[in-house]
């Protein structure tokens, strides 16, 4: 005779915590439990390694929720996210990603917020088969049961492909009117999109930067080299050419005015070299450069600058010489600059 485990003699209410990543997918999965007069409560996760902000009026994230009209939280993925980073479970993907341990770190800070708010289950946009790490079936059963959340999580767009989660087993989410999506075509969620008239969506292409080839280098090098990161060494990944010169010396190259500028702002996590009436790149040293590599500095700072107006002067401004001048000559040669980039 067939006996329930204990967490299908779990009672559920009503309300849910979606997650909202301002992508099409959680959107829509969010308006089919919606639909259902479900009361739902959209959760973004915010962090340096995704483009989406949800401060601001007109983000995909904010955008959706006031469209969907539901009420927006976030959270921050802080330092137990970047020490996940480190040393993920499960493994990095092609890149830095830590995909599976990721997901299992959301769905733990999404049950803290059904707490908070007395809901009883989740609401993700995942598609069966969409990812090729966290969104295979037996990954899928994996994370729910190292999160914690056996049978909580409902998936509305793969449901009907998928074991029915606990709150479709009770009637509180009718299965039926859920779908059937799978792989990674999205001819599905864009009809239905159109269908119901939502807009302001993020692209596909947009997401995790952790799975940039790029970008992972130059976190994996900030990990290697810096134990105590802070949040300004995060902002600064996505910010000029990185060189590394040497353990202990990092440099960073500002390629436009835009980025010179936010050079200046983060001034307090280095040294910084700005050419002296002239146009051209300021450069901010992390690390105790010495004389010679003083030099070479304000040769690179020559090197992207225009040669019709390029100068000799550099400034070094530091704490204890806030406006030291230095005559630098020559350019620094691109074989040296390879070599060294992140």
């Amino acid at each position: 005779m067939y006996s329930p485990s204990p967490s299908e003699t779990l009672t559920f209410n009503r309300k849910a915590v979606a997650l909202l990543s301002g992508g099409l997918d959680s959107a829509l999965a969010i308006y089919l439990v919606k639909r259902q007069g479900i009361e739902v409560t959209a959760l973004h996760f915010t962090s340096f390694f995704s483009p989406e902000d949800s401060e601001k009026d007109d983000s995909p994230v904010t955008m959706i929720a006031r469209q969907l009209g539901v009420p927006l939280v976030s959270r921050p993925k802080g330092e137990d996210f970047l020490e996940l980073i480190r040393n993920p479970r499960y493994g990095h993907g092609k890149n830095l990603n830590p995909c599976i341990d990721c997901r299992i770190y959301t769905l733990v800070k999404a049950r803290e917020v059904m707490a908070e708010i007395g809901a009883s289950f989740i609401v993700t946009g995942e598609v069966l088969g969409q990812r090729p790490m966290s969104q295979r079936r037996n990954t899928m059963r994996l994370i729910e049961k190292q999160a914690g959340c056996d049978g909580i999580v409902v998936r509305p767009l793969s449901a009907k492909r998928l074991e029915p989660s606990l709150p479709e087993k009770q009637g509180i989410v009718n299965r039926h009117e859920l779908l059937d999506v799978a792989g990674r075509g999205r001819k599905a969620q864009l009809a239905l999109a159109e269908e119901i008239g939502l807009v302001g969506y993020s692209p596909p292409a947009g997401g995790c930067l952790l799975t940039d080839k790029g970008f992972s280098n130059r976190v994996r090098d900030l990990l290697s080299h810096c134990e105590d990161v802070q949040p300004e060494d995060l902002k600064l990944l996505g910010i000029g050419r990185h060189l590394r010169v040497r353990p202990g010396l990092k440099l960073i190259v500002g390629r436009r005015e835009e980025e010179n500028g936010q050079l200046l702002k983060l001034a307090t996590r280095g040294i910084l070299f700005i050419p002296r009436d002239f146009p051209g790149p300021t450069v901010l040293a992390q690390g105790l450069p010495d004389e010679n590599e003083i030099v070479v500095i304000g040769k690179i700072i020559r090197r992207y600058a225009r040669e019709s107006t390029r100068g000799n002067w550099i400034r070094v401004v530091t704490p204890s010489e806030p406006d030291r001048l230095m005559e630098v000559t020559g350019i620094i040669d691109d074989e040296w600059i390879q070599s060294r980039i992140i």
